[in-house]
């Protein structure tokens, strides 16, 4: 077993834990229950982030086809969630181990108080030996407020609590060097930085029963490996997968973590749909912020503030053609940023310490 993690966040996806007919796979999360127990007694921290509400409601529960479909996956989830978490206690008192219940929301990373609670809440368990099992809240998440999938949720969860790896467990080996269907692609198991276009040859296709594809999980992964963080996709459906991984003897996907990032930057790098202001700034100032030298971004640099924000919230830089160079927390409002358009000596608008680049 790897001695080099001391924390974990596990996701489960539902691809992993559903049967073909939609209903939970019990033997499965059994299975995977057995091997975070096994993992826990080494003396790691596991952090569970589990798909599988939706599926587990539909076991429970005879739905008209013609109901809308919002509320159909909001009924399902509701009812759903209930089974999913009893089946993990009951599993998980097995071996004399306890779980709780986390539902979060998109809503809950936006706003700096929600994350921080959040945060202490899950220490706290983790500090009484209590594994969390994590999903998004169904029940009120609908269309805007909906993360990607739990693959983002999970990256989020990992970056919040500095875990030291993040295993994204799906119906797959890992990341193929084209159609996992194909003859002749393999599974890539090293990935460093930003070194692979996915697009060009990751299926963008969905699991059956989840919402994410293949892209996704990858530039999930890749950011999240850029703060520090080791990412390992890997086969859920086959036997003992966490113990495997953790040991390398598993065919699968590592991404390779770059640096380590503060905690307040990790929390901005994940921040990109809450930003509230947006600034343009000059090739002068974005070769100074992308440079390897740390720096500030300066009201000099900036040419234009694109709209309303204030001290405190989140805001996006971008180049002359309007492509994100990073983002960070505004040292003050829109008002005094556009007083200071262009001049020099200036205090900086985001301070190098509160701003994370693309």
């Amino acid at each position: 077993m790897s001695v080099t993690y001391r924390r974990i966040v596990i996701k489960i996806g539902s691809n992993v834990i559903t049967q073909s007919d939609g209903l939970p796979d019990i033997a499965r999360i059994e299975h995977l229950v057995t091997q975070v127990a096994e993992i826990k007694k080494q003396g790691i921290e596991v952090i569970l982030v589990s798909s599988g509400a939706v599926a587990s409601g539909r076991s429970l529960i005879k739905i008209s086809e013609k109901s809308d479909a919002v509320a159909v996956r909001q009924l399902l989830a509701s009812i759903g969630q209930v089974k999913l978490i009893n089946i993990y206690a009951e599993l998980f008192n097995k071996f004399g181990i306890l779980c709780s219940q986390v539902l979060v929301t998109k809503e809950d990373f936006r706003d700096r108080l929600h994350y921080l609670n959040m945060r202490n809440c899950l220490t706290i368990l983790l500090q009484h030996n209590v594994i969390p099992v994590i999903n998004e809240n169904d029940v009120v998440s609908v269309t805007e407020l909906m993360f990607t999938d739990n693959d983002e949720l999970a990256g989020l969860i990992a970056a919040m609590l500095n875990a030291d790896a993040l295993i994204v467990l799906t119906n797959v080996n890992g990341i193929y060097n084209g159609d996992p269907k194909l003859p002749g692609s393999s599974v890539i198991t090293e990935i460093k930085g930003g070194e692979l276009n996915f697009a060009s040859f990751v299926s963008s296709g969905k699991s059956q029963f989840g919402r994410g594809g293949m892209i996704t999980k990858s530039n999930i992964a890749l950011k999240t490996a850029q703060l520090g963080i080791a990412v390992h996709i890997a086969n859920g459906t086959t036997g003992n997968i966490l113990s495997n991984v953790l040991t390398n003897k598993a065919e699968h996907t590592r991404f390779v973590p770059v640096k380590v990032a503060s905690g307040k930057k990790k929390w901005i790098a994940h921040s990109e749909n809450a930003a509230k202001g947006i600034v343009k700034v000059n090739e002068g100032a974005k070769a100074a912020l992308t440079s390897n030298k740390a720096s500030s971004l300066l009201p000099v640099g900036i040419t234009t503030v694109l709209t309303d924000f204030k001290k405190g919230d989140i805001i996006k830089i971008l180049d002359e053609n309007d492509k994100v160079v990073g983002i960070g927390i505004a040292e003050y409002g829109s008002d005094k940023a556009r007083e200071r358009v262009g001049q020099k000596n200036q205090k900086a608008l985001i301070h190098y310490d509160y701003l994370y680049l693309q």
